[in-house]
């Protein structure tokens, strides 16, 4: 049974890394005394092993053991024998073809699909989509394909923010992002806000944390859903 916590963000304003997830990770990952940690995405071009020490420090609480996938020979394989998976923010153009180069994607997909835990932030969130066409990110690199793990059958768009009332920015939203994909595109969009996650348990998509999300479909106009909302049909 899929077992996925798909998250807006790592960090919330003024929080320490994944501060306000522990307790939902504490039981996420109950049954794991190990992590491995996907640092692929280097947020401000961080390095792997340091990434993989923020990581290990924000789950030392929790008791488990962090290693990187950068320390194994073979990526792949390392994913497979994994008892959990988090793959961390940062750039997606940059985690995708990482992924992709070292022939994890697929690996990936297999693995989490068949059960091990899994926890996505940010871009580490954006990959659980049909595409990854909906980030934010530049596109400093350019992977072999859009095509990312298909964990939710709609797309995801991390750190969504709405329009600030009174301001006189006249440069694109987040949602005019979206309404362009749609005009070429048909796959749904949640536009996760911060401090937002969606819980995945086997086919059951549950949006959780205080906020709403908004939903996007093709031709139809965004619609704002309610904490505790079950996602499960969206794009099916």
């Amino acid at each position: 049974m899929r077992n996925i916590i798909i998250a807006s963000t790592s960090t919330l304003h003024d929080g320490s890394y994944l501060e306000y997830l522990l307790p939902t990770l504490q039981s996420h990952f109950e049954n794991a005394k190990t992590i491995l940690f996907i640092p692929y995405a280097r947020p401000g071009g961080i390095s792997h092993e340091d990434y993989t020490q923020k990581v290990r420090q924000a789950f030392s609480p929790l008791g488990i053991s962090v290693t990187g996938i950068h320390e194994y020979d073979n990526p792949a394989e390392a994913i497979t024998n994994a008892e959990a998976l988090f793959t961390g923010g940062g750039n997606t153009f940059v985690l995708v073809t990482q992924l992709y180069k070292n022939n994890c994607m697929e690996a990936l997909e297999i693995t989490v699909k068949n059960g091990t835990p899994y926890l996505g932030t940010s871009a580490g969130s954006n990959i659980c989509g049909l595409s990854m066409q909906t980030t934010n990110d530049m596109p400093i690199v350019y992977p072999p394909s859009f095509k990312t793990l298909g964990f939710v059958p709609f797309n995801i768009n991390p750190h969504y923010l709405d329009p600030i009332a009174g301001s006189t920015h006249m440069g694109e939203t987040r949602e005019t992002r979206i309404l362009e994909f749609h005009a070429y595109n048909n796959i749904p969009v949640v536009g996760l806000r911060e401090g937002s996650w969606l819980e995945v348990k086997g086919n059951h998509v549950t949006l959780k944390g205080s906020l709403p999300a908004r939903i996007f479909t093709a031709q139809h106009l965004p619609e704002e859903i309610a904490p505790e909302s079950d996602l499960s049909t969206l794009g099916r």
